[in-house]
């Protein structure tokens, strides 16, 4: 089990996290005429695993670099970006490899990791998400880089037998950020309330659904350990399986020092 994502999702970041294309089939594809998609397995009941959020990194000068953070990406300020990028040495490992182009500059190489392909605007939107993110944990194989989010505590022999016995994968999984999480019957804060999550892991169901109105919360289809389905605002779930940014100091100051995840474009 490895990347949760982010406290505050964004539609773009949730695109990231768990794939999510509203609207469409298969992104970059059209139905054929009279095709019908297969209809969806049935939800079944799953063994409850309980989980539990990691915890802040408390120190106050990443508080306030996370704050300026997040003002940058609201005024998608690029000149200041650059700034808080490391100048040399900048990785992105999108899987298992480092693929920064070292003839590059940092800023240029974290939006490359970043570019959802959703929007002109979703490099920020993941940026702003990631501003949020308070907690981080240093990375084993680099010592004083720190990845944001830290990984969740949960039991990983339960973890494997649970996704073992509901043949899935981690990058479907979440966990809500806080206890008696409201599932919804639709995508709808006004719909009735069917379950209420315990902290514990929670499957995210393929189909997401975006608000009607472009300011309001964005939905995920969830199926809960009693089997049943419904609804959860998106920012109460932070998905397993999703991607880290990564911070060091640099004379005392942090800089974003690298990207794990995203997808290298073809």
């Amino acid at each position: 089990m490895r990347r949760g994502l982010l406290a505050a999702l964004t539609i773009a970041a949730l695109i990231v996290a768990f794939g999510a294309n509203p609207g469409s089939t298969q992104q970059g594809q059209l139905p054929l005429p009279g095709f019908k998609p297969p209809p969806a397995p049935p939800i079944k009941p799953y063994q409850a695993v309980a989980v539990t959020a990691p915890a802040p990194l408390n120190d106050p000068s990443f508080v306030a670099f996370r704050n300026q953070l997040g003002e940058v990406a609201a005024h998608k300020d690029r000149g200041a970006l650059a700034k808080m990028v490391v100048t040399q040495k900048f990785f992105w490992i999108p899987q298992d490899k480092d693929v920064a182009d070292p003839h590059k500059s940092g800023i240029d190489n974290l939006f490359k990791a970043i570019d959802t392909g959703a929007s002109d605007d979703a490099g920020w939107q993941v940026l702003a998400g990631f501003a949020t993110e308070p907690s981080a944990e240093e990375s084993p194989q680099q010592q004083g880089v720190f990845c944001a989010p830290a990984d969740p505590n949960v039991d990983q022999s339960a973890f494997e037998a649970l996704m073992k016995a509901t043949q899935s994968d981690p990058s479907e999984w979440g966990y809500p950020l806080k206890a008696a999480v409201e599932v919804h019957a639709a995508a709808q804060a006004s719909s009735p309330v069917v379950d209420k999550l315990g902290t514990n892991l929670v499957h995210v169901l393929p189909d997401a659904n975006p608000p009607s109105d472009p300011n309001g919360p964005y939905f995920l289809h969830i199926a809960t350990p009693s089997g049943k389905s419904g609804y959860v605002d998106a920012q109460s779930i932070s998905p397993l399986g999703g991607d880290q940014i990564c911070y060091t100091k640099q004379g005392g100051a942090w800089k974003i020092a690298g990207y794990l995840g995203g997808a290298v474009q073809q």
